[in-house]
């Protein structure tokens, strides 16, 4: 089951002149940038009261986000609801129709295990699931 909304991402093509103006805009600057090698992506967190906001950097020009930025320019890229089972959600969600883009999930940002579903299957919306992983004790 979908909990909440867990980010919106934005996709940006300068991390460091987007962190800027959001840091101006939200009042308070990123908690967090780091890299995402499978997806080509730099990414930056910033804390928006229970919600989060994402910008992607692409670090490839042929990764996602490039060619997002390429077709329609700098804007939101995908929007990522929090679940606390994202196997049975992915499960729940492709017995209903949806089409997911991963057939497992994978590791994401911000300490996630994400799988993404098609915007053909959510009015144009590209959809991100994640589920915080575990600390190991």
């Amino acid at each position: 089951m979908i909990k909440r909304l867990e980010h919106l991402g934005i996709a940006v093509k300068d991390l460091k002149e987007a962190n800027a103006l959001y840091t101006k805009l939200l009042g308070v600057g990123p908690y967090k940038e780091e890299a995402v090698e499978s997806e080509h992506v730099t990414t930056s967190f910033f804390q928006t009261g229970d919600s989060k906001i994402e910008l992607l950097e692409a670090t490839d020009p042929a990764s996602a986000i490039a060619r997002f930025i390429e077709k329609k320019g700098e804007g939101i890229h995908h929007v990522a609801f929090e679940t606390d089972n994202i196997l049975e959600e992915m499960k729940r969600l492709e017995e209903a129709g949806f089409r997911l883009l991963n057939e497992q999930p994978k590791k994401g940002a911000d300490n996630k295990l994400v799988c993404f579903i098609h915007p053909k299957s959510a009015n144009g919306v590209l959809v991100e699931l994640c589920q915080s992983i575990l600390e190991e004790e």
